[in-house]
């Protein structure tokens, strides 16, 4: 895990910690609710230590991951991803808003629908759009604009987005929401995610690294 030279800090690590199913399917903030005033006001300062520590318990975190990233980089590491454990790595001993999972669907592929109907009951909101076929045969469903909106929409109802994508395409929403006090954390396989987005994080997590912690066994 390599933390970036930003002005804000975050020590929280993944831990084992069990959420229970309400605390993965928490109701987004009231729009209305105060928001800290200043970057400082997430902070404790402990003068025998002389260090600020996070106040990761009450951190509310926002997850959103870009499945075809994901399912590519799984597949680079040669392992199958546990969605379960995945959300608890990512959520640490924070308190979670929402996750959503994008991703272009089939809506022939029977086995695909019933993979997003299991995300939809343990804790994902499902974000799909059908694949467009190309003359080449390939088919594709770009998920980069719903994500950047989501981004910014959630961008209030949160302290932290961690987003699990290495596309480049996403560095400039992810720097607007980090000007606006807002934490971000990339997690992706290196070799496929873009300098651009790391540049703009608050922090970056290899997603080689936690492969143990989220591996189906």
């Amino acid at each position: 895990m390599q933390l970036l030279p930003r002005p804000k800090k975050d020590h929280s690590q993944p831990t084992n910690l069990e959420p229970s199913p309400h605390d993965l399917s928490l109701e987004l903030s009231s729009t209305t609710a105060q928001r800290p005033q200043s970057f400082q006001d997430r902070f404790s300062y402990e003068s025998t230590t002389d260090n600020f520590h996070v106040d990761t318990i009450n951190q509310r975190v926002v997850i959103l991951i870009d499945g075809s990233n994901l399912f590519y980089a799984a597949s680079y590491l040669n392992i199958e991803i546990d969605y379960v454990k995945l959300l608890r790595c990512l959520v640490s001993d924070r308190r979670l808003v929402r996750a959503y999972f994008y991703t272009g669907v089939d809506r022939s592929n029977e086995k695909q629908q019933g993979f997003l109907h299991w995300m939809r009951r343990n804790g994902y909101r499902v974000v799909a759009k059908d694949l467009i076929q190309f003359p080449d045969g390939s088919k594709k469903a770009n998920v980069e604009v719903e994500i950047a909106v989501d981004m910014m929409l959630l961008a209030d109802c949160c302290d932290t987005i961690v987003l699990l994508s290495g596309d480049g395409n996403l560095a400039y929403a992810a720097n607007v929401i980090a000007y606006r006090g807002v934490q971000v954390e990339i997690v992706s396989l290196r070799s496929m995610t873009s300098d651009s987005l790391i540049n703009v994080a608050d922090r970056y997590t290899d997603l080689d690294s936690i492969k143990h912690s989220v591996q189906r066994l």
